[in-house]
């Protein structure tokens, strides 16, 4: 039995911040937001005191119109559920190229509000 390559990513996480419209220099429009995902468990000891992340950070970009006007809908705090796909985009800066690795999101959606202030 063969097994086929796969590059496929889920995440359920919380808003980091708002999400935002970025504007390439290709003129392609991208919205961008980070998740925040709880790690279920650490199989890394701590060493010396120093405590082991129990979050990870994780970039996120939509490329479609429709799955940036959901992500503009979501507010910090807000749980929510995207499947996609990991990612590593090069792009140009004053300090050369530079890459970035970020999850392009495929399929999203919001799975309960933030709680209110």
């Amino acid at each position: 039995m063969e097994i086929a390559a796969r590059n496929e990513v889920l995440l359920v996480g919380r808003m980091a911040t708002e999400a935002r419209a970025v504007e390439l220099p290709s003129g392609d429009q991208l919205t961008s937001f980070r998740l925040v995902v709880d790690r279920s468990t650490s199989k890394r000891p701590a060493r010396e005191g120093v405590k082991v992340p129990t979050v990870d950070s994780l970039d996120c970009v939509a490329w479609t119109a429709g799955l940036q006007r959901t992500a503009r809908t979501w507010k910090p705090g807000d749980m929510v559920e995207v499947q996609g796909a990991v990612h590593r985009r090069f792009f140009r800066t004053a300090g050369g190229v530079q890459s970035r690795w970020e999850v392009e999101v495929s399929r999203a959606k919001r799975v309960s509000r933030a709680a209110a202030a």
